[in-house]
Protein backbone atom coordinates (compact mmCIF):
# COMPACT_ATOMS: atom_id res chain seq x y z
CA UNK A 1 0.00 0.00 0.00
CA UNK A 2 1.27 3.41 -0.62
CA UNK A 3 0.74 6.07 1.33
CA UNK A 4 1.11 9.51 0.08
CA UNK A 5 2.36 11.99 2.87
CA UNK A 6 1.68 15.75 2.93
CA UNK A 7 4.58 18.63 1.93
CA UNK A 8 5.22 20.68 4.63
CA UNK A 9 5.27 24.11 2.22
CA UNK A 10 2.47 22.58 0.58
CA UNK A 11 -1.05 25.07 0.96
CA UNK A 12 -3.14 22.08 0.85
CA UNK A 13 -4.59 20.48 3.86
CA UNK A 14 -4.51 16.98 4.25
CA UNK A 15 -7.83 15.18 3.21
CA UNK A 16 -8.91 13.17 6.63
CA UNK A 17 -9.30 9.70 6.86
CA UNK A 18 -12.19 8.45 5.89
CA UNK A 19 -14.13 5.52 7.67
CA UNK A 20 -15.44 2.40 5.27
CA UNK A 21 -18.97 3.23 3.47
CA UNK A 22 -20.35 0.13 5.18
CA UNK A 23 -19.43 1.22 9.30
CA UNK A 24 -21.11 4.36 7.91
CA UNK A 25 -24.41 2.50 7.37
CA UNK A 26 -25.18 1.08 11.04
CA UNK A 27 -28.15 -0.95 9.23
CA UNK A 28 -26.58 -2.44 6.67
CA UNK A 29 -22.88 -3.54 9.30
CA UNK A 30 -26.09 -4.87 11.85
CA UNK A 31 -27.52 -7.24 8.56
CA UNK A 32 -23.96 -8.13 8.09
CA UNK A 33 -23.49 -9.07 11.75
CA UNK A 34 -26.76 -10.71 11.87
CA UNK A 35 -25.59 -12.85 8.28
CA UNK A 36 -22.74 -13.53 10.08
CA UNK A 37 -23.67 -14.80 13.50
CA UNK A 38 -26.79 -16.84 12.10
CA UNK A 39 -24.47 -19.13 10.22
CA UNK A 40 -21.84 -19.92 12.83
CA UNK A 41 -24.69 -20.84 15.09
CA UNK A 42 -26.43 -22.65 12.37
CA UNK A 43 -23.45 -24.11 11.30
CA UNK A 44 -22.57 -25.07 15.57
CA UNK A 45 -25.98 -26.51 15.94
CA UNK A 46 -26.22 -28.75 13.13
CA UNK A 47 -22.41 -29.87 13.36
CA UNK A 48 -23.64 -30.73 17.05
CA UNK A 49 -26.62 -32.76 15.42
CA UNK A 50 -29.38 -30.22 17.46
CA UNK A 51 -31.08 -29.62 14.28
CA UNK A 52 -31.16 -30.58 10.60
CA UNK A 53 -31.89 -28.86 7.06
CA UNK A 54 -33.50 -31.55 5.16
CA UNK A 55 -34.55 -29.17 2.30
CA UNK A 56 -31.81 -26.38 1.66
CA UNK A 57 -30.42 -25.21 -1.37
CA UNK A 58 -26.81 -26.87 -2.53
CA UNK A 59 -27.17 -29.58 0.23
CA UNK A 60 -24.09 -31.59 -0.68
CA UNK A 61 -22.09 -28.33 -0.37
CA UNK A 62 -23.61 -26.70 2.63
CA UNK A 63 -24.92 -28.06 5.69
CA UNK A 64 -26.96 -25.03 6.69
CA UNK A 65 -29.59 -23.26 4.28
CA UNK A 66 -28.02 -20.78 3.25
CA UNK A 67 -31.03 -19.28 1.66
CA UNK A 68 -32.08 -18.22 4.96
CA UNK A 69 -29.33 -17.19 6.75
CA UNK A 70 -27.93 -15.07 3.56
CA UNK A 71 -31.00 -13.87 1.83
CA UNK A 72 -34.15 -14.51 4.35
CA UNK A 73 -32.74 -13.12 7.57
CA UNK A 74 -30.85 -10.00 7.03
CA UNK A 75 -34.47 -8.24 4.91
CA UNK A 76 -35.48 -9.50 8.00
CA UNK A 77 -33.37 -7.89 10.24
CA UNK A 78 -33.39 -5.09 7.87
CA UNK A 79 -37.07 -4.53 8.65
CA UNK A 80 -36.66 -5.17 12.23
CA UNK A 81 -34.13 -2.66 12.10
CA UNK A 82 -36.40 -0.08 10.77
CA UNK A 83 -39.61 -0.76 13.14
CA UNK A 84 -37.36 -0.13 16.30
CA UNK A 85 -36.77 3.40 14.86
CA UNK A 86 -40.38 3.78 14.40
CA UNK A 87 -41.25 2.72 18.38
CA UNK A 88 -40.60 3.70 21.92
CA UNK A 89 -38.26 2.01 24.92
CA UNK A 90 -41.35 -0.33 25.61
CA UNK A 91 -42.46 -1.31 22.24
CA UNK A 92 -38.92 -1.74 21.91
CA UNK A 93 -38.59 -4.19 23.96
CA UNK A 94 -42.31 -5.64 22.76
CA UNK A 95 -41.02 -6.24 19.49
CA UNK A 96 -38.44 -8.17 20.77
CA UNK A 97 -40.52 -10.35 23.40
CA UNK A 98 -42.49 -10.96 20.21
CA UNK A 99 -40.40 -12.37 17.64
CA UNK A 100 -39.01 -14.52 20.04
CA UNK A 101 -42.37 -15.92 21.04
CA UNK A 102 -43.17 -16.43 17.31
CA UNK A 103 -39.95 -18.02 16.61
CA UNK A 104 -40.95 -21.32 18.01
CA UNK A 105 -44.19 -21.27 16.29
CA UNK A 106 -42.15 -20.76 13.14
CA UNK A 107 -39.89 -23.00 13.41
CA UNK A 108 -42.74 -25.72 13.84
CA UNK A 109 -44.23 -25.03 10.79
CA UNK A 110 -41.17 -25.11 8.87
CA UNK A 111 -40.94 -28.74 10.51
CA UNK A 112 -44.53 -29.65 9.45
CA UNK A 113 -43.35 -28.18 5.79
CA UNK A 114 -40.16 -30.15 5.79
CA UNK A 115 -37.79 -27.61 5.81
CA UNK A 116 -36.64 -27.53 9.71
CA UNK A 117 -36.05 -30.95 11.79
CA UNK A 118 -34.64 -30.59 14.95
CA UNK A 119 -33.40 -33.22 17.96
CA UNK A 120 -35.10 -34.87 20.45
CA UNK A 121 -33.58 -33.20 23.09
CA UNK A 122 -34.47 -29.88 21.32
CA UNK A 123 -36.95 -28.17 23.17
CA UNK A 124 -38.93 -24.85 21.55
CA UNK A 125 -37.37 -22.37 24.74
CA UNK A 126 -34.06 -22.73 23.60
CA UNK A 127 -35.33 -21.15 20.56
CA UNK A 128 -37.78 -18.20 21.79
CA UNK A 129 -34.04 -17.23 24.55
CA UNK A 130 -31.96 -17.44 21.84
CA UNK A 131 -33.47 -15.09 19.84
CA UNK A 132 -34.32 -12.73 22.37
CA UNK A 133 -30.54 -12.73 23.03
CA UNK A 134 -29.45 -13.03 19.09
CA UNK A 135 -32.44 -9.59 18.67
CA UNK A 136 -31.13 -7.70 21.61
CA UNK A 137 -27.51 -8.20 20.55
CA UNK A 138 -28.07 -6.97 17.11
CA UNK A 139 -30.08 -4.13 17.93
CA UNK A 140 -27.34 -2.96 20.79
CA UNK A 141 -24.91 -3.12 18.05
CA UNK A 142 -26.81 -1.51 15.77
CA UNK A 143 -27.40 1.23 18.05
CA UNK A 144 -24.05 1.43 19.00
CA UNK A 145 -22.09 1.15 15.63
CA UNK A 146 -25.11 4.38 14.80
CA UNK A 147 -24.05 6.23 18.05
CA UNK A 148 -27.47 6.19 18.89
CA UNK A 149 -29.08 5.46 22.43
CA UNK A 150 -31.80 2.56 22.35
Amino acid sequence: MNTVKHLNDSNLQPSPKKRSPFWNNPTLAAVFLASLLATYLDLFFVGKHLYQFPKRPLPTIFSINIAFTLVVLPVLVFVFLWVMDQVNKWGKAGLIVFISLLVPIMEKLAEVMGLFKHSESWEHLYSFFGYLLFLSTIYVFYCWIGNRKG
